[in-house]
């Protein structure tokens, strides 16, 4: 039985201790997947259950890293450690450092520079010693294999030239070590910004609920609820669990869950949402779901999940930093030997560093997650995100996507009596009925304030209708199947505009025709318009009839239409386009689409459809407005643009850097800096993501 493990990592510094680390895991046999993510500091391993959480501690310690169980307060207390260590090392590097900057290059005694270095080479400097010799003895190099040779080299050189000569190195190496943790210090605090939207999230779950036991109201620890617990939510505070509303009616915001701004009217037998903050009206709940079943919960494990798997891109990164440090410890001894500067060659170490380049893909992934499920679209994993913004084709389903997926009656047509009688009929007749044409029929009546009369001995009538006695009378209300032959030519102009068509009849006398339309949602026209100005090609794939089909087709503006299909005809159709060289997404919110959402390139469910659709899907859009279906191509292109970006600086800090260095323009001090920037720059141009703005904003 496969089980899932994740766990904080300590320690690692770029993309070299990534790959070693999952090597290391790997190659224990019981592990079936290992991804480790730099900018989250987290590893997730898929292992066999006879692999226990301290057995991949153990594995990750065999690697030269620290793990830890995931908690928020140990880093932040880690972060205040770092900060205290930052100002012992600066307050023990500014000695050296400021008789270089004044007047007539004033130096310290030797043997002062030596005992103010000391500290910070051997107890401030002694992480990138262990870590080093981890990676070596692993067979592997990282960064902190680079700043150990360089910063050695330029103490060891100090020594040796003390007795001979006045320029001394002290200040380098010091320097180098002191940058470094500077920038390792900025890039974690920018780093935990990536992490907001979950924390936010997590933040979202109250610490106490309100029960009802014997009519007795009283708070109890969250931990305590249980399912079916009845539950009391007053005005202003947060709903405890996924509950459905037992008592009363009120709005319910949901916005940071689902990114819906406007609050949700909420009346007995809705859901509600664990987290969401209730309105106006006293309610009481029935719990429904708890812990690691909840919305909430489900929700924040998305996220966690698609941050901590590798996009494609990532993998060719981790590939060119295997062989990445040990090329700059080739290219560093070919500067000491053919420039026989050792300053030189310890430049180029130092500026090598190759934490950008780890930085550079889940940085941008984890911000580009998590601002997405603040626009209430949950991304399942990096590769769903970087897939999206290739999609060139995107196929629809019909109802409950573009349409409301609720019928509505669009026509009456009295061949006797009024429209008003018989629509109180009708609703007579479907008065306590659940079908979606009753709902249709009673809303109709219900927004007129009809008066219903009771109907008697009700009865169904297979694959027609439906029949009953109203006021001693017998009436009957369904397809044209109820018709006799002589009464066929009441067929109309209404199905072919793909409207469903029912009857209402006393006896065997048609009085009236009634058509009910799926009304087109408001929004499904602007997200038409806005995918065809990407240059997308749109498709429909619907079970309906074809006139109802070409109907909403046409109205929206629709290239191509597929009607009458089954869920497996809708999945044969995907597969053909995916041969044909385009990169397919799918939207759909039922189980019938569920097939062809797991078809395609990327499977984007509704969530107000059913949780077989969505488990089948790359991008779960938590509401059901298709606008989110473009906010998640928009998205994913603006991650994969600052993917692009920090891959760029992170390599041409490099390619720049490294021959100046070689060539004896950038001292180590400066190759420090510019090493400790180019990662701090990488994390801020993630971070620019966090500007990104769905379509409802924009407007």
């Amino acid at each position: 039985m496969k089980k899932t493990i994740q766990l904080d990592v300590l320690g690692m510094t770029c993309a070299s201790c990534v790959s070693r680390l999952e090597r290391v895991l790997r190659k224990d046999p019981k592990v079936l997947e290992a991804s480790v993510n730099l900018a989250t500091e987290k590893a997730k391993v898929v292992n066999e259950d006879s692999l226990s959480v301290e057995g991949v501690m153990a594995l990750v310690r065999k690697a030269g890293y620290e793990p830890r169980l995931p908690q928020i307060d140990k880093k932040m207390k880690s972060l205040e450690h770092e900060k205290k260590q930052i100002l012992l090392s600066s307050l023990l590097t500014l000695p050296l450092v400021l008789p270089m900057l004044l007047p007539g290059h004033f130096m310290l005694p030797g043997w002062i520079q030596l005992l103010l270095a000391l500290p910070v080479q051997f107890y401030i400097g002694s992480r990138f010693y262990i870590s080093a010799f981890h990676a070596i003895k692993a067979r592997s190099a990282n960064m902190d294999v680079l700043v150990a040779i360089g910063t050695s080299s330029a103490f060891g050189l100090s020594i040796y030239l003390m007795k001979s000569s006045d320029h001394l190195y002290f200040e380098s190496s010091s320097v180098i070590i002191t940058l470094v943790l500077v920038g390792k210090y900025l890039e974690t605090r920018a780093k935990q910004q990536t992490s907001e939207a979950i924390r936010s999230l997590q933040a979202l779950q109250p610490e106490k609920a309100r029960v009802i036991v014997d009519g007795i109201e009283k708070e109890i620890p969250l931990k305590e609820l249980s399912l079916a617990s009845r539950v009391m939510v007053k005005p202003g505070e947060r709903i405890p669990a996924d509950s459905v509303i037992v008592v009363g009616a009120t709005q319910v915001n949901e916005s940071h869950i689902t990114g819906e701004s406007l609050a949700v009217e909420k009346a007995v037998g809705d859901k509600v949402i664990g987290g969401s903050i209730n309105g106006e009206g006293v309610i009481h709940l029935s719990v429904t779901a708890l812990g690691a079943e909840s919305t909430l919960s489900k929700i924040i494990r998305m996220v966690e999940d698609a941050q901590a798997v590798k996009a494609p891109i990532q993998r060719l990164v981790d590939r060119v930093s295997e062989i990445f440090v040990p090329t700059v410890l080739v290219l560093a001894l070919l500067t000491l030997l053919f420039t026989g500067s050792l300053i030189n060659a310890i430049a180029v170490l130092v500026i090598a560093c190759p934490c950008a380049l780890g930085l550079a893909t889940p940085t941008s992934i984890m911000v580009g997650t998590g601002r997405a499920a603040k626009a209430g679209i949950l991304i399942k994993d990096a590769e769903a995100l970087e897939l999206t913004h290739r999609i060139n084709l995107i196929a629809f389903d019909k109802t409950g996507t573009l349409t409301e997926g609720k019928p509505v009656l669009s026509f009456l047509q009295s061949f006797q009596g009024t429209d008003t009688e018989n629509l109180a009929l009708a609703a007579s007749l479907q008065s306590g009925s659940e079908h979606p044409l009753a709902h249709a029929i009673l809303a109709a009546a219900a927004k007129k304030d009809l008066h219903l009369k009771k109907a008697d001995s009700l009865k169904a009538l297979p694959g027609r209708g439906i029949e009953g006695q109203v006021e001693s009378l017998r009436y009957s209300l369904g397809s044209k199947k109820l018709l006799t032959d002589t009464d066929s030519t009441f067929s109309s102009e209404r199905e072919k505009l793909g409207e469903t068509v029912s009857f209402l009849l006393k006896d065997n006398t048609v009085l009236a025709m009634m058509g009910f339309s799926d009304e087109i949602k408001d929004s499904a026209r602007q997200t038409i318009t806005a995918l065809k100005s990407m240059g997308m090609t749109t498709l429909m794939l619907t079970g309906d009839n074809q006139g109802s089909a070409d109907r909403v087709a046409k109205d929206l503006g629709i290239d191509q239409v597929r009607a009458e299909l089954m869920p497996q005809d809708k999945a044969r159709l995907i597969s053909e386009f995916k041969t044909k060289g385009f990169v397919v997404g799918m939207v759909g919110d039922g189980i019938n689409d569920a097939p062809a959402l797991a078809a395609a390139d990327v499977g984007m469910a509704m969530s107000t459809g059913t949780d077989v659709a969505m488990h089948s899907c790359g991008v779960t859009l938590m509401r059901g407005n298709p606008l989110l279906i473009v906010d998640a191509i928009s998205l994913s292109k603006a991650t994969y643009r600052k993917i692009q970006q920090n891959l760029f600086w992170a390599f041409i800090y490099n390619v720049i850097g490294i021959p100046l260095a070689a060539l004896g323009y950038l001292n180590p001090m400066l190759a420090g800096s510019a090493m400790a920037f180019s990662s701090v720059s990488v994390v801020t141009n993630s971070l620019m993501l966090k500007r990104w703005k769905p379509q409802g904003e924009k407007r």
